[in-house]
């Protein structure tokens, strides 16, 4: 195990240090102090852990391959951006574009998340597809353009604040978007359709919720007796009538 004090560390210096430990084959890193430093985890391929203590800056486990990430405070934006496998656990909020074009792995999220979460998010056949759930509650576009893979709205601190924001799933044509608790269809964008979650659907949901419980100390079986709204979109190609047709 390595600890690393990245106080009044540059980004660059903090990363450099990361690298190293990863070389030296370290499978634990802890970083402690950290505060925006951009890019930790960033393209790593490796099975190592890194625990964050602090708050990290934007790209947080981009186009990583295999690391679980540990985030104990807060997170800022495009986590998880293009991120091929692994695992990032945010045990505070998350800012906007997380997953951005994320293309496998896990992320989970204890709290809210900005703008544009899951924005181009995608997958390839049934072998690889990356799921997202959000404890909390999400910011308008949530799911623009999402291609693939999996993104469960828990809404746990909904009370009286919207569940979700304007544009829901603009551009959205493939992949599914499950939401605890209802949606407010006025909030929805034309190119998607609501429906009843089936019975595999109830599966994905309720081993994905039990680990979310299991990672951030919720009761699973009060959650799972809610009702969900599966979001799907309503064509593969939600804009074809804007392309030109080829000859």
């Amino acid at each position: 195990m390595k600890r690393i004090d990245a106080h009044n560390l540059k980004y660059a210096v903090l990363n450099e240090l990361v690298r190293q430990a990863i070389a030296e084959g370290c499978k634990k890193i802890i970083l402690d102090g950290v505060c925006g430093q951009y890019y930790i985890g960033c393209g790593v391929a490796k099975p190592v852990e890194i625990v964050i203590n602090g708050v990290p800056g934007n790209d947080l486990g981009a186009f990583m391959e295999g690391p679980a990430i540990v985030v104990n405070e807060d997170a800022q934006d495009g986590i998880g951006n293009t991120m091929s496998s692994g695992e990032i656990i945010i045990h505070g909020n998350a800012g906007d574009v997380l997953g951005y074009s994320m293309r496998g792995g896990s992320i989970f999220v204890k709290g809210n998340v900005g703008y544009r979460a899951c924005i181009h998010m995608k997958a390839y056949k049934e072998d690889i597809s990356p799921t997202v759930v959000i404890g909390g509650c999400a910011g308008a576009f949530m799911g623009e353009y999402m291609a693939g893979g999996t993104l469960i709205l828990l809404g746990l601190n909904r009370d009286k604040k919207r569940l979700t924001g304007n544009y829901l799933g603009t551009g959205m044509h493939g992949g599914a978007i499950f939401v605890r608790q209802g949606v407010d269809e006025t909030l929805c964008s034309n190119e998607v359709i609501l429906s009843k979650p089936d019975d595999k659907d109830m599966e994905k949901i309720l081993a994905n919720v039990k680990k979310f419980c299991s990672i951030f100390g919720y009761d699973c079986d009060k959650i799972a007796k809610d009702e969900f709204v599966k979001i799907t979109p309503k064509s593969k190609r939600p804009y074809g009538n804007l392309y030109i047709p080829g000859p």
